[in-house]
């Protein structure tokens, strides 16, 4: 069972970066990051699920896998940088259709995992990284500082543990973390004025950093306390991993 897992998530990539080739004209350089991508995606996973003691996948972790493979025809599409922009909008959008899907399914068949949860806010991020990238290209380098601020903030963690203890509930972080995504579907899909979106995506930067900022002041403050606690903060921090249906975008340290 645990081999004909790993066989189906090394197989499956192959025709869809295929279809790829002849329903969109993938160029050498979209093949060969959509190789790269499929080849981190069987590793990455095959890793993970050794590392939580997990043999194989879940019902909702295909659905995580399904979403996975068309953030890999978008990251492919995005590196060659010539493309109707329709086949990026539609693969983003179905991406994010199924975004809460696994949870529900996870919830339902009872096997929802810290692995499911991991995985799942690992492709959104991700997402949100390639989209950056995407829009960098028409308002500038300043964008991927959106895509990259949680990657920076999971860094610090590595030096500073304290950034990795459980963060509080909050409306405002979760409301800001869905309005990233939403702004940079918008602005990628070109709907809009090039003036709209500069102040719609700089708007959302502002927010962002705020609500990082926010945090992490809030764990700065709070560090000594819960210092004195390390396996609570873990215990609890691999709980918090379960995050709520329909966030387009991870809590900062709910990824450390």
């Amino acid at each position: 069972m645990i081999k004909q897992d790993l066989l189906l998530r090394a197989v499956i990539p192959a025709p869809v970066l295929a279809a790829g080739v002849f329903a969109v004209g993938f160029t050498p350089l979209a093949w060969a990051t959509g190789v790269v991508y499929a080849l981190a995606l069987v590793l990455l996973t095959e890793w993970g699920l050794r590392r939580s003691g997990r043999g194989a996948f879940g019902p909702a972790d295909w659905i995580t896998f399904a979403r996975a493979i068309l953030v890999g025809c978008a990251a492919a599409l995005i590196a060659d940088g010539d493309f109707a922009l329709g086949w990026l909008v539609g693969l983003v959008g179905v991406a994010l259709l199924l975004d809460g899907l696994d949870g529900q399914v996870a919830r339902r068949t009872g096997t929802a995992s810290e692995f499911g949860a991991r995985f799942d806010m690992e492709v959104d991020a991700f997402l949100i990284l390639l989209l950056c990238i995407q829009v960098s290209r028409t308002l500038g380098l300043w964008v991927l500082a959106i895509g990259l601020m949680r990657y920076v903030f999971v860094a610090a963690s590595w030096t500073m543990p304290w950034l990795t203890a459980p963060l509080y509930p909050s409306m405002a972080r979760k409301t800001v973390a869905a309005v990233q995504g939403v702004v940079l579907v918008v602005t990628v899909s070109e709907l809009l004025p090039t003036s709209v979106t500069l102040v719609l995506v700089a708007v959302a930067l502002a927010s962002l950093t705020w609500s990082f900022g926010r945090d992490v002041v809030w764990l700065a403050r709070h560090r000594v306390a819960v210092s004195h606690r390390p396996a609570r903060i873990v215990a609890i921090t691999r709980s918090s991993l379960r995050r709520p249906l329909g966030h387009a975008w991870p809590s900062h340290n709910q990824a450390a």
